[in-house]
């Protein structure tokens, strides 16, 4: 019978954790990190939502007068 006790010895019956793990050590090569994201889309993400609550404040504005 297989030992599916990790080297902390927390055993998870499914198997699930200790999986998860391999799959985080195998993945990105050590000591890389990705570039920040450019600034652009957060941009344009902050515009669209500062003219949707414009939007929503001059619909109320004209619902109310």
């Amino acid at each position: 019978m297989a030992n599916n006790q990790g080297p902390q010895g927390n055993y998870d019956p499914a198997g699930s954790t200790q999986m998860f793990r391999a799959f985080v050590d195998e993945g990105a090569p050590q000591g890389s990190r990705q570039a920040p994201a450019p600034a652009g889309p957060r941009v344009g993400l902050i515009v669209g939502v500062a003219a949707a609550v414009l939007i929503v404040v001059a619909v109320a504005w004209l619902a109310l007068a």
